[in-house]
C-alpha cells in the first residue's frame, strides 16, 4: 500500500488532469487471462496454416500458461504437422467484454517472431458483421518485419488525411475493407517496434485510445525509453479499480493517429469492441510476403516440417489494463 501511495504522488496526471478521464475497468495479469477471455477454435479467417485450440488443450500442451505476473500464448514448436491437419497448433483468444471509448495499456515483454508467423493484437466490433463496427489493429506484422503496422478496417466511406500529427509513416489512407484487397488505412512504426529487435530490447508498451473527439490513437514506447509516461510505466503498481488516467500532450505524438470527422464518422464506423490476441502462419499476408521479408523455401513446408523454427513464436504479456471513459473526473480512492 505504501508503494502505491508513493507512486500516486509521482503521477498527478492520473488524478488531477482536466482533460478527458478514463477509469480502470479491467486488468488482466497472469492467471486472470484464463477467466476473462475465450479461446476461439474457429477456422482462420485469413486462411492461415493454423489450428486454433481450446483452452483445455492449450493448457494441457503448454500452449497457454501463466505465472502470477506473466501470461504466455505460444505456437507448438515440437511436432511435425501432417499435410491432412488443419495446421500448426496455436492460440487465438477473445476478450469476453466489449469496450467503447477507452484506453488500453499493453505491457508486453515478447511477441511472436520469425518466418511464417503472423501475430496480431487487435480489436473488432462485438456485433458486426465484420467490417461493420470497425477493426483496430494495434500490433501486426509478418515474417521478419521489424516495424509494426497500425491500421483500421471499416465499412465504406472512411478515409484519413495523408498529413496528421503522428510519428509513424502513412502506408495507406482508405480504411474501407472492401477496397485495395482489405489493406485498410495504415501507419508504420519505427524500426524496433516489432519482431526481433522489439524482443531483444525486452519488449515495451503499446497504448490505444479511442474517442469521437480525438479519434483513434496508438503510442509505443520500448523498454527502457526515458520518455515513457509515468502513468504507463507505473500502471502495474497502480492497478486499482477506479484509478483514472488521461492521455495528454506530455505523452508526445502517437505513432498513429486516425482523426474522426467529415472523412470518417466515428459513430457510423466504430462501436464497442472486443480485443483479440492471435498467432497464425502463412495465410493471406504472411504467405504472400514470405520470400520478400528475408525468408526462403516454402512457407507451408516450414510450418509443417520444422517445429524448431517456432521456438520464438510466443506472446509474453506482463499486463493488459483497460480504462473506460467517464464523463466526470472523480478522484480515485486512495489506499
Amino acid at each position: 500500500m505504501r508503494t502505491c501511495v508513493a507512486l500516486l504522488a509521482l503521477v498527478p496526471v492520473l488524478t488531477r488532469s482536466a482533460s478527458a478521464q478514463f477509469v480502470l475497468a479491467d486488468q488482466f495479469v497472469g492467471y486472470n487471462f484464463f477467466e476473462g477471455w475465450t479461446w476461439e477454435t474457429i477456422n482462420d479467417p485469413t486462411n492461415g496454416r493454423v489450428n486454433y485450440t481450446d483452452q483445455a488443450f492449450a493448457r494441457a500442451q503448454n500452449l497457454s500458461y501463466a505465472t502470477p505476473t506473466t501470461f504466455v500464448m505460444r505456437a507448438d514448436d515440437t511436432n511435425v504437422v501432417p499435410a491432412s491437419a488443419r495446421g500448426r497448433n496455436s492460440v487465438r483468444i477473445l476478450s469476453n467484454k466489449a469496450y467503447g471509448d477507452s484506453v488500453a495499456i499493453l505491457d508486453l515483454s515478447h511477441m511472436p517472431q520469425g518466418c511464417a508467423t503472423w501475430p496480431a493484437f487487435w480489436s473488432l466490433s462485438a456485433t458486426g458483421p465484420w467490417p461493420a463496427g470497425g477493426e483496430i489493429d494495434i500490433i501486426e506484422g509478418v515474417n521478419e518485419n521489424v516495424q509494426n503496422l497500425v491500421s483500421l478496417h471499416t465499412s465504406p466511406n472512411c478515409t484519413m488525411p495523408p498529413q496528421r500529427v503522428e510519428s509513424g509513416t502513412v502506408t495507406s489512407t482508405n480504411c474501407d475493407a472492401n477496397v485495395n484487397y482489405n489493406q485498410g488505412c495504415g501507419v508504420q512504426g519505427a524500426t524496433g517496434s516489432y519482431g526481433v529487435p522489439f524482443n531483444a530490447a525486452g519488449g515495451g508498451w503499446y497504448v490505444m485510445a479511442r474517442t469521437a473527439e480525438d479519434g483513434i490513437r496508438v503510442w509505443f514506447w520500448a523498454r527502457g525509453d526515458p520518455t515513457v509516461p509515468p502513468e504507463v510505466l507505473y500502471a502495474p503498481a497502480l492497478g486499482i479499480l477506479g484509478t483514472t488516467i488521461s492521455p495528454n500532450p506530455t505523452w508526445g505524438a502517437p505513432v498513429a493517429s486516425f482523426p474522426m470527422g467529415p472523412l470518417c464518422d466515428y459513430a457510423t464506423h466504430f462501436n464497442a469492441h472486443q480485443f483479440v490476441f492471435d498467432l497464425t502462419f502463412c495465410g493471406d499476408w504472411a504467405g504472400n510476403d514470405y520470400t520478400t521479408t528475408g525468408c526462403s523455401g516454402s512457407c507451408t513446408d516450414l510450418v509443417n516440417n520444422d517445429p524448431e523454427a517456432f521456438s520464438e513464436s510466443y506472446w509474453a504479456v506482463n499486463s493488459l489494463r483497460i480504462y473506460t471513459r467517464v464523463e466526470s473526473t472523480p478522484y480515485p480512492p486512495y489506499p
